[in-house]
């Protein structure tokens, strides 16, 4: 569950407050646990107050990027994060595949 709101208003912050404690409210409802050292806040936008939240009783800590769904997103929403994981992933896998090859012909550089 990603909660999500404009928190410019302090009527914002509360709604966003209420929908960071539902979810414990829930896992202590249906005897779960709820793991609150993965949680964090990404503040997007360059006029976002950067207000702390917490969970229960934890205060989340913030984060500057954050993978959620494998894509990486940061808080300028900007994909260049993504865009340089994706390209070294793809540039791994050349890697094996050009090691994995073999040429009969010696002019076939590498």
């Amino acid at each position: 569950m990603i909660p999500s709101g404009e928190v410019c208003t302090s009527e914002g912050r509360a709604t966003l407050q209420e929908d960071l404690d539902r979810p414990e409210e829930l896992a202590t409802k249906n005897i779960m646990k709820f793991n609150k050292d993965k949680c964090k806040v990404l503040h997007l936008e360059k006029h976002n107050p950067g207000v702390q939240h917490r969970l229960g009783s934890i205060w989340l800590g913030s984060s500057s990027t954050e993978r959620d769904l494998g894509v990486l997103a940061d808080n300028k929403l900007d994909m260049s994060e993504q865009r340089a994981a994706a390209a070294k992933k793809a540039n791994r896998m050349l890697g094996c595949i050009n090691k994995g090859i073999t040429s009969r012909d010696e002019n076939f550089s590498q």
